[in-house]
């Protein structure tokens, strides 16, 4: 398996100064139903799985996926963040039904906000300006298709370059209204250019 990079196993952390959880239970309340009595609760005693053996069982397949997402330089870390999430949350877990799909969730959410991180800002195109205003045909022409509050906030955001808390005292609304419609305005535009 040479060129393969595999996931670091559970005892190869080095520094880890928070003890792995063991095995612990917990009693849970089971209504039993039969024909004829009366309703009964039984308890059930509920183990967790101390963390190596959850780490053992899903690593490969959670590094696996992260690869696939990422690519191997960036997966790396996104592993090591989604366990240690995983390590963290592991002492108050109260289902243990879905282990798998519980550690596929905190990786795909890890993967989501590193897509979010990465992401490169979209800008518009650079518009031809005379004495220092910019040329707002080329603008009205792009924005011509938005409706009235995305095209405003979009002319007043990128034509005259205002604030957003200016944009939404203009608008009759706020800051945080001005940029989701600056930024749905955007979002139709690039639709649109593609």
């Amino acid at each position: 398996m040479r060129g393969r990079s595999r996931p670091p196993a559970a005892h190869s952390r080095p520094g880890r100064t928070r003890p792995i959880p063991r095995v612990r239970s917990r009693r849970r309340a089971r209504l039993i139903l039969t024909p004829g009595t009366r309703p009964a609760l039984q308890h059930v005693e509920v183990t967790v799985p101390p963390f190596e053996r959850f780490y053992e069982q899903h690593r490969n397949e959670v590094y696996a996926f992260l690869v696939r997402r990422l690519g191997r330089d960036r997966a790396e870390d996104a592993f090591q963040e989604t366990f240690l999430r995983a390590l963290r949350a592991y002492p108050n877990l109260r289902h243990t039904e879905h282990l798998r799909a519980w550690a596929f969730t905190i990786a795909g959410r890890i993967v989501i906000d590193e897509h979010r991180r990465t992401r490169p800002e979209a800008e518009l195109p650079d518009l031809a300006t005379e004495d220092g205003r910019p040329a707002f045909a080329e603008l009205e022409h792009l924005a011509d298709q938005l409706p009235p509050t995305e095209r405003a906030a979009v002319v007043l955001r990128y034509g005259y370059d205002l604030d957003y808390a200016d944009i939404g005292a203009a608008l009759g609304s706020n800051a945080t209204a001005a940029r989701q419609a600056a930024s749905s305005g955007i979002r139709r535009l690039r639709k649109e250019s593609k």
